[in-house]
């Protein structure tokens, strides 16, 4: 008997890249539907964590760039949160969180398994201080905390003249026709932002 091959697994980093895609192409589709709206309905006060879109989808903006920020090495630490709004319109908003999934996505691309176990320093304040995690941790909890507020938004969503938009046609394959066009747009902005397809980082 020829013995087969065993299964082939892909490696955790490959997978953290394709977290970091999803990201990218759900903030795509949720800002498409954002933009549609006037900005009093943008910011208008809703039900939830965050009592509107403004603040939602501006809160999950400035926690990316918190822990991107730690990842990297950056410094600025808990500085991020001074202005807890700095983009009140939807199409800066957009803008900037385009360019932050961007450098997420260029960051995961430039990692290998190994690097998962390096640990980078998150600054929690005085009373906390720095906590040390490891960057195969830092990643994840990234992208829950990305899903957990997408979905607050997703539901804030229905109260508007905008359709919510499906978010979870991405990873079987039998989705992908539902996502090549929006993947191939995304491919098209990152191009036009001259970002790597692989980023050296620290």
């Amino acid at each position: 008997m020829i013995p087969s091959d065993p299964p082939r697994i892909n490696p955790l980093s490959s997978h953290l890249t394709a977290m970091a895609r999803n990201n990218a192409w759900s903030n795509l589709r949720l800002y498409r539907a954002c933009l549609t709206l006037t900005d009093e309905a943008f910011a208008a006060r809703r039900v939830s964590f965050f009592p509107s879109l403004q603040l939602t989808l501006n809160h999950i903006l400035l926690v990316d760039r918190y822990y991107f920020d730690a990842l990297i090495g950056g410094g600025a630490g808990l500085t991020i949160f001074d202005n807890e709004l700095p983009y009140p319109r939807a199409a800066d908003l957009w803008d900037a969180q385009a360019r932050s999934d961007q450098q997420l996505l260029a960051f995961c691309e430039s990692l290998t398994d190994d690097d998962l176990l390096r640990e980078v320093q998150i600054d929690r304040g005085p009373s906390v201080g720095i906590q040390r995690e490891q960057i195969g941790s830092v990643l994840p909890h990234v992208f829950v905390h990305q899903i957990h507020h997408r979905g607050q938004a997703h539901a804030m969503m229905t109260g508007t003249e905008a359709a919510p938009p499906q978010l979870d046609e991405f990873f079987l394959a039998a989705d992908a026709p539902l996502r090549v066009s929006e993947l191939s747009d995304l491919d098209t902005m990152r191009e036009s932002q001259t970002m790597p397809r692989r980023a050296e980082f620290p």
